[in-house]
């Protein structure tokens, strides 16, 4: 990426011109009888027209009479402006100065410039190293108007580019400064191997991996509108039509031509240019000194200079508030959609593994997380265990919710355009309340992923429970769970509400996350299972629970499986309906693999949970609010006038029939 700031020392032998040409680029003027030795001048980011230029950059001028300070510019120098004016200075230039640069280890990229060529004032001057080198194989596609340039490039890789300038009549001194300024923000050493005449390995994938994002209907070929697309995304303008034909002939000529492209297939009329064309096309850039124009391509895709993807744009800063959420935005969802339709190529609702495999073609392959959660089956797939849209919009949910830096990277990787923090949003803290001196979480409003730890005895059926969740077919055989196991689906609740939850199954791992409080905190509710065929398996969760106290800060859903087989009572302190009633919570759900209406209600059961956490957090009494006390105030008032009125109405009935009695 740009530098803040360059530092360009311009040297070479005394009186050819360099404190000349400091002064006709700041002053845009010529100006006679200056100074031997100018201070080092700063150039505002302003006068250069390149948007990858740095905030400044730094003109250091320097005189021979003081070696040491020039050795200390060099060393501390981000690129050379090496002056020469006439065939004196000219040989110094190799016998010299290129000597000094070598044996102070200074390996820095050098400008070239003939200066004092007052008579030259053809429009272009400057020729570049590969241009030189690219002649080896190709003469008749560079033209050489000036020998001497030639042995000296051959001759010193470090030299990237030679002009002829004039400070008498501002010639080119403001191109030779944008040469030495292209230097750094736009280097050739990364792209380019001058020695081979190719673009670099790493150069390649980048290619690639562009040509593959551009293609957007991924038919192998850069059509005339994705072209533009990508002249857009690289330089914020539309491509020139004329340039676009001349691309097309360019590449339609090397493919016809017998040379070291006629086997290639560079360009399709009808279709568009091919990866190989496009590989060759940036070639050229570089070996004509335009290039520029690749950094331009591979900086829109965030590319540094190391040709890898910045960091800060993989892994953008979030500001995530402790007990706060990350999950998708409308945008993540929608830009997630949108891949999932272009690589389903079949049109069968599935992503197979091919599929998969080409989708993920631009990224370092399919996320560890996945890998480690069984992907695709810890979501939705069909029967041919292809995963299907839902159950993709359910991973990538699952995904953001547990390490949204892994959603940021592979947005970037598989082509978002948009900074990738606008594909996500960060849901609020949550907030406590009290009730009965007790705290517990207060309800959601603003969450749609919940994150459940389903806890329970070996073989009380949590695994077939994450199977089911994904719609999985129930499957009699039993295998012990030792890694961790993960499920995520949609759920769909009253008033056509769409959440996500996410059910985590630990193995071997339970004890040490039940004993991680920190881990707990991630929990939005407990799902507490155990086997109600199994007369041994409740008392586990009684003992749990006790040993842990802190879980009752958790809300939890107490869920008695295998409800198909024949209930057994619990061997237990405590029978498991008399335990929730002491901690004020429901009754376990009774639940079955071949029920599926006890599965859904399970499900919305856990979801409503997460939404609602106090009236599944052990230990809160029902509140008694002042309306419950006035009703029962009006309650006892009516009961005691009802009873008033039968005691009156018994007493007088008695009364009378005395009375009666008495006159017979």
């Amino acid at each position: 990426m740009a530098k803040e700031q360059i530092k360009v020392v311009v040297c070479g032998d005394d009186s050819v011109g360099k404190t000349s040409l400091i002064a006709c680029l700041v002053k845009d003027q010529y100006i006679p009888n200056l100074q031997d030795f100018l201070p080092p001048v700063t150039i505002p980011r302003d006068f250069s027209s390149s948007p990858y230029c740095p905030k400044n950059s730094v003109l250091v001028d320097t005189t021979s009479f003081d070696l040491p300070l020039l050795h200390r510019e060099l060393k501390s120098a981000d690129v050379i402006w090496l002056v020469y004016s006439d065939h004196e200075s000219y040989d110094r230039v190799a016998l010299y100065w290129m000597m000094m640069f070598r044996s102070l280890g200074v390996n820095l990229p050098v400008i070239l410039c003939k200066n004092k060529c007052d008579s030259y004032l053809e429009e272009d001057q400057s020729i570049s190293a590969n241009e030189i080198r690219a002649e080896d194989k190709s003469s008749e596609d560079t033209k050489i108007e000036d020998e001497e340039f030639i042995p000296i490039l051959r001759e010193f890789k470090e030299i990237e580019t030679c002009i002829k300038t004039s400070a008498r009549d501002k010639f080119n001194v403001n191109q030779a400064f944008y040469l030495c300024q292209r230097a750094i923000t736009h280097p050739i050493a990364p792209l380019f191997d001058a020695r081979v005449g190719e673009l670099k390995p790493l150069t390649v994938m980048a290619l690639k991996r562009i040509f593959l994002l551009s293609d957007k209907d991924q038919d192998g070929f850069l059509n005339d509108e994705e072209l533009s697309v990508l002249q857009k995304r690289s330089f914020s303008k539309t491509i020139d039509i004329h340039e676009l034909e001349f691309i097309k002939k360019t590449l339609v000529n090397l493919s016809t031509s017998p040379q070291e492209y006629a086997s290639y297939t560079l360009f399709v009329p009808g279709k568009g240019i091919t990866k190989d064309g496009f590989l060759v096309l940036n070639k050229l850039y570089s070996e004509k000194g335009r290039h520029e124009t690749t950094w331009g391509i591979l900086r829109a895709f965030h590319y540094t200079d190391s040709l890898s993807i910045s960091d800060k744009v993989l892994y953008p800063k979030m500001d995530i508030p402790d007990t706060a959420s990350v999950e998708l935005s409308p945008l993540g969802y929608r830009f997630l959609v949108e891949l999932f339709l272009t690589f389903d190529k079949d049109n069968d609702g599935g992503l197979n593994d091919r599929e998969l495999e080409f989708l993920f073609k631009t990224t370092p392959g399919i996320p560890k997380l996945w890998s480690e959660t069984n992907f695709p089956f810890s979501t939705v797939v069909n029967s041919q265990a292809c995963v299907t849209l839902q159950g993709w919009l359910a991973q990538w949910t699952m995904t953001t919710f547990l390490d949204y830096r892994t959603t940021t990277e592979y947005l970037v990787y598989l082509g978002i355009e948009r900074d990738a923090r606008l594909a996500l949003q960060v849901t609020k803290s949550r907030k406590k309340r009290r009730r009965n001196g007790k705290l517990y979480r207060a309800p959601v409003t603003d969450r749609k992923v919940f994150n459940c730890f389903v806890v329970g005895k070996p073989y009380s059926g949590k695994s077939s429970l994450l199977e089911s969740f994904v719609g999985m077919s129930f499957s009699e055989s039993y295998s012990p769970t030792i890694k961790p196991r993960i499920g995520v689906n949609s759920l769909e609740l009253k008033g056509s509400k769409q959440y996500y939850l996410i059910l985590q199954e630990f193995g071997e791992q339970e004890p040490a996350i039940l004993e991680n409080v920190e881990k707990m905190k991630e929990c939005d509710v407990l799902c507490l299972t155990y086997d109600s065929s199994d007369p041994e398996s409740f008392s586990c969760l009684f003992d749990l629970i006790n040993q842990h106290k802190y879980l009752q800060e958790l809300p939890m859903v107490f869920v008695a499986l295998k409800a198909d087989l024949d209930k057994q009572q619990q061997r237990c302190y405590i029978q498991p309906d008399d335990f929730t009633d002491k901690l004020f919570i429901d009754h376990p759900l009774h639940v079955s693999s071949a029920w599926s209406s006890s599965l859904n209600e399970l499900f919305i059961k856990l979801t409503e949970a997460g939404l609602e956490p106090a009236k599944n957090t052990p230990g809160l009494a029902p509140d008694v609010t002042k309306e419950d006390i006035d009703y029962w105030q009006y309650a006892l008032v009516a009961t005691s006038a009802v009873g008033f009125t039968s005691l009156f109405t018994f007493t007088f009935f008695k009364f009378f029939r005395s009375l009666r009695s008495d006159t017979s």
